[in-house]
């Protein structure tokens, strides 16, 4: 299967990195502190949405700003307690892409964003946060910026996600996308992104491999856009996914 593209754009939590473990400790004491039940909390969607929805959701508008600015200061203060690390394969991943070719789109903000990659060594060229839209995903606007500062049509993206609302961001744009499966089967991800089908559902279930990258780039052939010889080029190739 030959998927044409001309560069990659990858969600961060869940994809590239894990936080379960920090978002679990800080969204659980925000939640504590602004008052919201566990039976409120569960009826709203959390993974891969701007805080400011999520919060929105569940506080009255006055107090929206307030809450946001102490979940990211809990989230950011969090990181080096030790919740966030690489997942499997990413390094490697990354590093067989020429850094104009891919970039880091993600629901967090720019400060959040920034502190959990820098704990984990990944210095993207390209970063898209929350703070960087009008609106997130899984409106496809994130995006649709990411692809225009890599200066690539946005139907040339192949897009990496964890998350439904990610997934359906990408789809909305008709890019190509993968589906990292850790959160759920495959079939339960088909029937969260409303039996609408993503390109591929990748990964184990297993919860020690969740987000591994490793089975991906052991069925991606490097191309010679995405070569080291020949960076700098313009042309497009392929990903050929085995």
């Amino acid at each position: 299967m030959k998927i044409p593209a001309e560069a990659l754009l990858f969600d961060n939590d869940g994809t590239l990195v894990s936080s379960l473990e920090s978002v679990q400790r800080c969204w659980t004491r925000w939640a504590e502190e602004f008052g919201i039940t566990a039976e409120e909390f569960a009826r709203v969607e959390l993974h891969g949405r701007p805080a400011v929805e999520i919060a929105a959701d569940l506080l009255p508008a006055d107090v929206v700003p307030q809450a946001l600015a102490r979940i990211e200061q809990l989230e950011v203060e969090d990181v080096p307690n030790g919740g966030v690390h690489l997942l499997p394969g990413t390094r490697a991943f990354l590093d067989a892409l020429p850094a104009d070719r891919w970039a880091v789109v993600t629901s967090a903000t720019r400060r959040l964003a920034e502190a959990r990659l820098d704990a984990v060594g990944i210095l993207p060229k390209t970063l898209v946060a929350a703070d960087d839209v009008t609106r997130g995903k899984p409106d496809p606007e994130p995006y649709l910026l990411a692809a225009r500062e890599l200066g690539v049509d946005p139907a040339r993206c192949v897009v990496f996600e964890d998350a439904p609302a990610g997934l359906r961001a990408g789809r909305a744009r008709r890019n190509d996308h993968r589906g990292l499966d850790h959160n759920s089967s495959g079939p339960r991800a088909r029937r969260r992104l409303g039996g609408r089908e993503p390109v591929g559902i990748v990964g184990t279930g297993h919860r020690r491999e969740r987000g591994d990258l490793r089975p991906v780039l052991k069925r991606v052939h490097r191309c010679p856009s995405f070569g080291q010889r020949v960076l700098g080029r313009s042309h497009t190739s392929a990903l050929l996914i085995a």
